[in-house]
This record gives structure tokens, sequence and C-alpha cells, in this order.
């Protein structure tokens, strides 16, 4: 699945799971110097602190593993109210909201989907845009985001 980077995640997966976080997604962006993002999220949430532990433990991991061969820049994050999907339980859990999704190539002619998440299985997402509903291969998708509501009730 392109929406996550596997060999990084895996790498980083025991140091996230020993301090009590689960990693939502890697991101790796960048030319020269790569942008290596990872965000991470625990029951009741993260904060910065939880950010700046987990930043420290996956520093450590990256610099003993070395599973990038460039320079790069760790940045940790929690998903925020946009949360990455980037795994079928993250899909599947979000089920009837808006989301966005972006395909690596065309399926029926468009790249970028952005509308209800109507199902989540294994395989693939339902997304319903005008009207129309649209199987999404997660292996196609290059990113996929969750639309966030706000509520201004002032």
């Amino acid at each position: 699945m392109a929406l996550t980077v596997p060999h990084i995640e895996n790498v980083l997966l025991s140091g996230a799971e020993a301090l009590g976080y689960e990693i939502v997604a890697v991101e790796l962006s960048g030319g020269d110097s790569k942008i290596v993002r990872i965000y991470i999220d625990a029951e009741g949430g993260v904060n910065v602190e939880d950010c700046a532990k987990a930043s420290r433990q996956f520093s450590a991991i990256l610099d003993v593993e070395d599973p990038i061969s460039n320079r790069y820049t760790l940045e940790v994050s929690s998903p925020g109210m946009d949360r990455p999907l980037a795994k079928p339980e993250h899909f599947q859990a979000v089920v009837g909201s808006d989301v966005k999704i972006k395909m690596m190539s065309l399926i029926n002619g468009r790249r970028r989907f952005s509308g209800e998440l109507v199902e989540a299985n294994d395989e693939f997402a339902v997304v319903e845009v005008d009207g129309e509903q649209t199987e999404l291969p997660y292996s196609e998708m290059d990113r996929a985001r969750l639309v966030p509501v706000y509520d201004f009730d002032i």
C-alpha cells in the first residue's frame, strides 16, 4: 500500500508499541534532503510531549537501523482532525464520513475523489462522489485523509 512507507514503519513499530503508541502512517517526501513524517496516536490522543518522546525513540532507532540512505528531517505528529487513512482498519473506522483520496492512476477518468466513504473492507474503499459509488483499491491509493468536521456552536 502506498499510503504509508512500510519498511520504515516496520523498523519503528516495536519502539512505538513500547511507548504505547500506534503508528498511524509514515510519509516520506522531498528530494535529496528527505522529510520523514510519522503520525502517532494513542487511546485518548497524543500531545506535544508524546510526540517529543516518540521522536527521541524513533531517532535512536533510525540511527541504528539506517533505513534511509539520504539526509532527512524527522517529524513526529498527531494525526489531527484531517487524519491520514493508511490501513484498512482506518477506513473501516470512519465509514459514513467524508474523505479525500488521491489515486496513483486514473480510475473512471479521475485521480482525486472527495466524498462519503460508504464501505471499506480489507482490499478497497467505496467512495460516493456526485451520487456515483466507486471502488478504490488501497494498493492504488497515493494519499487518503479524513475531511474534518468543525462544530462552530458559539
